[in-house]
């Protein structure tokens, strides 16, 4: 029949092919383009909360990143060793379980965050772990015989730092850094378990009121994607230009 739509399925799997149909049967486009016209300014705030909270994980993954980086490459023991136990020990725990911990456990220690503070303190701890080895290869790439030369001519750390370091550093570590935008957007996910109100739990809340599952998480899927292609553009654009240098 024109306009129909059909999937191949093995003849003897005639209960998988009910349940295809009937969930086809259910999808029509004027249907789906009449139900996102509605879902989607609920989802459009969710996608606003998803970048701020995307943005704001990112900042603080980003500083908390290259203060690991600092100690994990310091001379004394004293330093390293404890940070490198810190980054083994988030990167070890899910980051589902470290959000549980920072919105469920911390207001039984008297330390009370709202939703979006502990999603993006939590997803911020868990990224700076990766960040820190990004940032450290980054470091360690520099010439060592730089830094004694702008040690000799009597800079201090911090200029060095600014001035020798980061320049060359910037070029080892800026594209996994694009990629660690997209993950950490598509992560942002994760902080719907404890009620945040982004993308993914603004489909939850509509799909649970509606039952229309097939169209709010395709649109959220479309949204997702929609957000994600700048990134990973971004990101091609910055393992083009420095990946290779």
């Amino acid at each position: 029949m024109a306009g129909s739509v059909g999937i191949g399925v093995r003849k003897t799997d005639q209960d998988l092919l009910k349940k295809i149909n009937a969930s086809l049967a259910k999808f029509h486009l004027h249907a789906f383009l009449a139900d996102a016209r509605d879902f989607l300014p609920i989802l459009l705030q969710g996608c606003v909360v998803t970048i701020e909270l995307t943005l704001c994980a990112l900042v603080l993954s980003t500083l908390l990143g290259f203060a690991w980086a600092l100690l994990r490459l310091s001379p004394s023991p004293l330093l390293s060793w404890p940070a490198i136990a810190l980054i083994t020990v988030i990167r070890g725990i899910p980051i589902i379980v470290q959000l549980f911990y920072i919105y469920f456990v911390l207001p039984d220690l008297g330390i009370q965050l709202s939703a979006f503070q502990a999603g993006f303190i939590g997803l911020g701890i868990a990224y700076s772990a990766y960040q820190a080895e990004n940032f450290r290869a980054g470091i360690e790439a520099v010439d060592p015989g730089q830094i004694e030369a702008a040690q000799s001519l009597g800079m201090r750390p911090t200029v060095i730092m600014r001035r020798v370091i980061l320049p060359q550093a910037i070029r080892v570590f800026l594209p996994p850094y694009g990629n660690t935008m997209i993950m950490m957007l598509k992560d942002s996910s994760i902080a719907s378990a404890i009620t945040v109100a982004e993308l993914t739990r603004g489909g939850q809340l509509i799909a649970a009121s509606t039952f229309k599952n097939m169209t709010v998480f395709t649109l959220v899927a479309l949204l997702y994607l929609t957000m994600s292609l700048p990134l990973t553009y971004l990101a091609h654009r910055l393992e083009r230009a420095f990946g290779r240098r």
